[in-house]
């Protein structure tokens, strides 16, 4: 959400520099907020439940909305995994689910960032089809051309918070299966179920080939895209999976599961596993690792889905959005 959120501020800034925008920070967080420079034509407010005053356009960015309402209002739905799963303690699911009703029943359109989404919304939140538009998430191109395959180092990268739904004790399972010149990379904070994680990390015969990295930087990110050879990302549940988009512009095969929004949004640029059976996880990469036409195919397709989903095509199509309201 933090990197949605940043990604569609500046590319509407960029695309519409004529218009004002308000950047609304919750109490919380608008000391933080103030590191960051604002465009021309941005200011910012504090964001309280009663909401900003003579807004022509209020949209919530992270499926929550204010009590008052705008003239027009938008809300950005990424996902509803904790309404669908054990993902979380149930004082925070009791908490989300009223947020995400509300938000749901405040907004004039509501955006998801995947077709999977939107069939969560409309079935869990009761939200008609015609408040629905579906914008994926985008990626940056890299500055420079990546590195082929045959010139990357032997790594197997994980882009995720350490947490239950991201599946990773399945992963160092099914890692622990590869050849042994193989590396394993978790580039992420630590997020719920952590604990369980990384004791199963501590004892796994191939711990001393498995670096957990805790939270990475854009440099560092960047830097392990170009090294390694393998995305493996097989998640239990994902409303989007910017990971997916990120490793297809640099040019990264990828494993994922089946489910969720992860086969919408990979496309052919992967090879889809049933995320709960550690054999295909293992499998998927034995086969990635030795078959030179299928990474070759799934580079291509996915470096094709990235050029056409970029950060900009993202703020376009929410400012149509706006647009609709607007009219």
């Amino acid at each position: 959400m933090g990197v949605y959120s940043r990604e569609i501020l500046h590319g509407l800034c960029a695309l519409h520099p004529e218009q004002r925008f308000l950047w609304c920070y919750r109490p919380h967080r608008f000391l933080r907020g103030l590191g960051e420079k604002v465009p021309r034509g941005c200011r910012r407010r504090l964001l309280w439940e009663t909401g900003p005053p003579g807004c022509d356009l209020f949209h919530g960015l992270n499926q929550r909305m204010p009590r008052r309402r705008s003239k027009r209002s938008v809300v950005t739905f990424h996902d509803l995994f904790v309404m669908s799963g054990e993902y979380s303690t149930a004082e925070f699911r009791e908490k989300f689910t009223r947020q995400a009703r509300e938000a749901a029943e405040r907004a004039d359109l509501v955006i998801c960032v995947s077709a999977f989404t939107a069939s969560q919304v409309a079935g869990l939140l009761g939200v008609e089809s015609g408040r629905l538009r579906v914008i994926w998430h985008g990626v940056h191109a890299p500055e420079t051309p990546p590195p082929l395959w045959e010139e990357r180092e032997p790594v197997i990268l994980h882009v995720g918070a350490l947490q239950t739904r991201k599946n990773i004790v399945r992963l160092v399972e099914a890692f622990e299966e590869m050849p042994r010149e193989w590396r394993l990379v978790l580039a992420g904070s630590t997020g719920y179920g952590a604990a369980e994680i990384l004791e199963r990390i501590e004892r796994s015969e191939a711990r001393a080939r498995i670096e957990v990295t805790g939270y990475v930087t854009d440099t560092r990110l960047r830097d392990l895209y170009r090294r390694a050879k393998m995305l493996v990302f097989p998640s239990l549940d994902e409303g989007f999976g910017i990971p997916l988009l990120e490793a297809m512009a640099y040019g990264v095969p990828i494993v994922t599961s089946k489910g969720s929004a992860l086969g919408e949004v990979a496309q052919g640029a992967a090879i889809l596993v049933d995320p709960v059976h550690v054999d295909e996880i293992a499998g998927a990469m034995k086969r990635m690792a030795s078959d030179a036409a299928l990474r070759a195919e799934v580079i291509s397709t996915g470096l094709s889905i990235a050029g056409r989903h970029g950060w900009q095509e993202a703020a376009r199509k929410t400012w149509q959005v706006y647009q609709e309201l607007l009219a």
